[in-house]
């Protein structure tokens, strides 16, 4: 199942979703974590910690679970 992450802003880093999620414990992490493990974006290979990530966009980290980004700005009527 994947997890909902709610952002307030157009778009989030990846790694903000590893912070956010408590993944790694500090932004330095990412690198290092990235390189070691394999994270899909969208279904594809990605190891760009600045990889902008954006409503509708699912994330799948290896042996850390699944997630999709929402956006918090949306309206309903």
């Amino acid at each position: 199942m994947k997890q909902p992450i709610d952002i307030n802003t157009p778009y989030m880093t990846l790694g903000q979703l590893l912070k956010e999620t408590a993944i790694i414990g500090s932004g330095g992490q990412a690198k290092w974590f990235l390189k070691e493990m394999t994270v899909l974006v969208n279904g594809e290979p990605d190891d760009r910690r600045g990889r902008k990530l954006y409503p509708g966009d699912t994330i799948k980290v290896e042996d850390n679970g699944s997630f999709f980004i929402r956006s918090n700005q949306e309206t309903t009527d």
